[in-house]
């Protein structure tokens, strides 16, 4: 099966095995997207046969609520989905069609980010806007699902408890950031909304921000909309903080020698985070885990370390040495609790793979050759 996985600001193409073991395995800086045609391409010339493909679809919008396999006017409706996420869903497209013309009779799945977050309630999808803004779609969709998903589902593995029985807070830590409350498998809250610009702060994105501010903005500083979607996506976030760099690695380290941009960058990313999981948790009235992943939240010690360091209060501990241990062999499995035994509620670390989560729901559809 092949797997594309247009993300933010790169482009992941793998080949998986009936055992879900990468036959190939390529990740690059996102193309041009007049180039991501090219590239996927020439990844086809390296890879033996495969059955079906899956893609990563950020925007699912409000029709689209689960993996659906793909076909002309699916693609057509896919493409009007584009404004909602600019910078993610056009990628994905242009990787569909290529693939399409390439192998007409390749059977291929578009799995929804926001589709996981489609069980929210009410309650926590709804914006308190007025009815007429809200029959144009503003709602609150939440992305990052497909790694929220199979984090989910991985720590029920690794607790050996089944999912339906537990309450985790998922935390998707890369150049994108989100959390999601998962309550017996299904989300039910999440920091991102609209847009994947809300919620958490993030490499070059500011994450929650008052409306207020974008309103004085317009009317006082005559900033116009494109500056404003530029400044909020490329240029705030830790990169804005800082003024060095998107990197937290970097930041941590500009940190430690005293730089106070840095230390103010540190500081408001942990505090947005602890204030976030504590958010998640109040959505579900307990907790029976927390989960990181994604980049920094696989690789990153000392960010759980910070982050666990002001959740005492939830009963959030963890185990110092397997919190700092080496990663274990990626090869392997990366994947492990770092609190310590017979402590509830769990901490684990989980190698984000939206690659098998994607690869699950495309065998969900797509019968076996």
């Amino acid at each position: 099966m092949l797997v594309v996985n247009a993300g933010s600001s790169s482009l992941k193409l793998s080949v998986l095995g009936p055992d879900d073991v990468p036959v190939m395995e390529r990740a690059l800086p996102l193309p041009d997207p007049g180039d991501i045609a090219d590239v996927v391409e020439e990844a086809l010339r390296d890879v033996p046969a495969v059955a079906a493909a899956g893609h990563r679809v950020v925007h699912g919008g409000l029709e689209f609520r689960q993996a659906v396999v793909l076909g002309p006017a699916l693609e057509d409706r896919l493409a009007g989905l584009a404004t909602l996420a600019p910078l993610h869903n056009p990628p994905a497209l242009a990787a569909i069609r290529r693939l399409q013309a390439l192998r007409p009779g390749l059977p291929q799945v578009a799995c929804f980010d926001t589709a996981f977050h489609a069980t929210m309630p009410d309650e926590a999808s709804t914006y308190a806007l007025p009815a007429a803004w809200r029959r144009l779609g503003l709602r609150r969709f939440g992305f990052h699902g497909l790694s929220h998903a199979w984090a989910a589902r991985r720590a029920a593995e690794l607790l050996g408890r089944p999912a339906r029985s537990l309450r985790l807070v998922t935390a998707h830590l890369g150049a994108g950031a989100s959390l999601a409350a998962v309550d017996g498998g299904r989300s039910v809250d999440t920091t991102m909304g609209f847009s994947p610009l809300d919620g958490l702060v993030m490499a070059t994105r500011s994450g929650s921000v008052d409306p207020g501010v974008l309103v004085w903005l317009l009317r006082h500083e005559h900033a116009g909309v494109d500056e404003i979607e530029d400044v909020l996506d490329r240029r705030s976030g830790l990169l804005g903080l800082s003024g060095t760099s998107a990197d937290l690695r970097a930041v941590f380290e500009a940190a430690d020698r005293g730089d106070d941009r840095a230390r103010l960058a540190v500081g408001v990313y942990v505090h947005r985070l602890r204030a976030g999981i504590a958010a998640m948790v109040a959505a579900m009235g307990a907790l029976d885990g927390v989960v990181f992943t994604g980049g920094a939240g696989e690789g990153s010690p000392r960010l759980r370390r910070d982050a666990a360091g002001g959740l005492g209060f939830l009963g959030i501990v963890l185990d110092p040495a397997r919190n700092e241990a080496s990663e274990p062999d990626r090869v392997v499995s990366p994947d492990r609790v770092v609190s310590p035994d017979g402590v509830e509620p769990a901490v684990l670390v989980v190698r984000a793979r939206e690659d098998l989560e994607i690869a699950r729901q495309v065998r969900a559809l797509v019968p076996a050759p």
